[in-house]
């Protein structure tokens, strides 16, 4: 039997500015982050209760936070690669599902939103490029 394991991360509110706002356009109050990262199973199932046994996720979604105030985005899409990018630096995942989306869309109401599953083959090439 093949043992998955994942770490899961919901509705992290961004610290964020995405988009251009037209005069009368809706502006989202919220940026909310969605993450699954697959990893060893190794780095769940432990024998000792020591952080060095575990993927240690905290540099992560600090790095995350400071990509997502860096700059004022243009596009989701331009912070979801750049969060895509940030992931391929930590060999531990194998591969992740990622989810980026904005509320409200119109009239206060509604999320809207993109979301990219990446493969161990596009985290390798992503972590071949240098530069």
């Amino acid at each position: 039997m093949n043992s998955i394991a994942t770490i899961e991360l919901r509705n992290l509110e961004l610290n964020t500015q995405i988009g251009s706002c037209a005069p009368h356009a809706t502006i989202p109050k919220k940026h909310l982050l969605d993450m699954t990262l697959w990893i060893n199973p190794q780095l769940i199932m432990i024998s000792e209760d020591k952080m060095e046994h575990v993927f240690d996720y905290d540099p992560l979604i600090s790095n995350i936070e400071l990509l997502a105030k860096e700059c004022h985005y243009e596009t989701q899409e331009r912070l979801l690669t750049k969060i895509i990018q940030a992931c391929a630096g930590y060999l531990a995942i194998e591969s992740l599902e990622i989810s980026l989306r904005k509320l409200p869309v119109s009239l206060d109401s509604g999320e809207l939103g993109i979301r990219l599953k990446v493969d161990s083959t596009t985290l390798g090439q992503l972590r071949g490029k240098t530069g």
